[in-house]
């Protein structure tokens, strides 16, 4: 009995751990590069600064089109996300952008989008004060 109660056990850890495992693996969302994503059928992330001047967006329908460009090679990246735009977007100092390229189309779909602000103290002197 003891062996058998054991038995089910091992078992029932080790359908835990492999569900767990299958999760986690469907969770991750690889970093990749512009003409990765182009290629890509399933969800990854995209890395980059905001093409100036290139900002569009539609308050009725919550649409946010916009250029990323790849810092490196200088690639042009059209994203289109929709959902309320970003506080401090056009501030924004890289943006990573989640989701996936619709090649019918030619426009990389965000589900999600981080946006990196400056840093409040980026660019300020710091006075320095001595005590005596």
């Amino acid at each position: 009995m003891n062996k058998k109660l054991l038995g089910i056990g091992a078992v029932l850890i080790m359908a835990f751990a492999g569900y767990s495992l299958a999760s986690f693996r469907t969770a991750l969302t690889p970093y990749v590069d512009y003409k990765t994503a182009r290629a890509s059928a399933g969800t990854v992330q995209v890395a980059g600064g905001l093409a100036k001047a290139s900002t569009r967006y539609d308050e009725a329908s919550q649409r946010l089109i916009f250029g990323l460009t790849d810092e490196a090679t200088g690639d042009l990246l059209e994203v289109r996300y929709e959902g309320v735009k970003p506080g401090n977007f056009e501030d924004a100092v890289s943006i990573v952008a989640i989701g996936r390229f619709n090649s019918a189309e030619k426009v990389f779909d965000a589900d999600k989008l981080l946006v990196k602000c400056p840093s409040k103290y980026q660019g300020e002197e710091v006075e320095e004060k001595v005590y005596e």
